[in-house]
């Protein structure tokens, strides 16, 4: 019973998010630009399934998922896990948290992958490009990108380096590949990082930065838990403009070699 009022509830609150969007809608096209709504039974239908699957969406993620995330987060950071046979002059060195760094990497990968803001850029990105962004090359790029800044995120909680320097670098990186990247996917790739963040990784993630935080030894939950959003907002860019770099560079050494072999 308990969890029907807690889909009736959701449903609610997921009614009155999307409620709002479809009143703006429908009210710049009637009365802006003056226009009947095409095939509005469709329409409102497609509403309607909006509201139901991002309820069943929700609920499916805070019954099942978020929970046993937080509680491998928890248990992962934990030092009874990390070093169960720690002696009384023993300390846990960075190393010790490999664990930790798969798990970080494994779920920020897999989270992107699921995550349904960037399937809908993607599929976008691959109509307009008129197939020359793969749908699944620019979501694999961005998980790769995902991936990997978390786990360095999680490296950064552990030996307790300032956040600045690491985001400073990583946007350097990110300036110069802009100049270098092709021209049509920089918006894209800043775009990307923007998209990851989303409702499958952000409570996950911050789960792990926070459990993290809380059992790694001088570390503050409030100034060392936070973070992990940044890197996995700031890497995917990186990592979307060094694919479509080495897909550009593969393109022109093919073409480069056809034409050799032409002459």
């Amino acid at each position: 019973m308990e969890v029907l009022y807690g889909l009736f509830d959701t449903l609610l609150l997921t009614a009155r998010d999307v409620i709002p969007i479809a009143v703006i809608l429908f009210g710049f096209q009637l009365g802006v630009l003056k226009r009947p709504i095409a095939n509005w039974h469709k329409v409102v239908l497609g509403f309607f399934y909006v509201i139901v699957g991002l309820t069943l969406f929700l609920v499916g993620l805070e019954l099942a998922l978020f929970p046993i995330g937080e509680s491998m987060a928890e248990q992962l950071t934990s030092v009874e896990f990390i070093h169960p046979n720690l002696g009384p002059d023993e300390t846990i060195i960075w190393q010790d948290y490999l664990w930790v760094y798969i798990f970080a990497a494994a779920i920020g990968f897999s989270t992107t992958i699921a995550e349904p803001s960037l399937i809908a850029v993607a599929i976008k990105a691959n109509e307009v490009s008129a197939g020359a962004i793969s749908v699944q090359g620019l979501r694999i790029s961005v998980a790769i990108g995902v991936s990997f800044g978390i786990a360095l995120g999680c490296f950064r909680i552990v030996v307790g380096d300032p956040i600045q320097y690491y985001i400073m670098g990583g946007y350097i990186i990110v300036v110069v590949q802009t100049f270098y990247a092709p021209k049509m996917i920089v918006p894209l790739a800043y775009d990307s990082g923007g998209v990851t963040t989303s409702t499958v990784t952000v409570p996950l993630v911050a789960a792990l930065g926070l459990g993290l935080a809380t059992n790694v030894e001088g570390r503050n939950p409030l100034i060392d838990g936070f973070g992990l959003i940044a890197f996995a907002s700031l890497f995917p860019m990186i990592s979307v403009m060094g694919y479509a770099q080495i897909v550009d560079a593969l393109n022109k050494r093919r073409a480069l070699k056809k034409q050799n072999n032409m002459s």
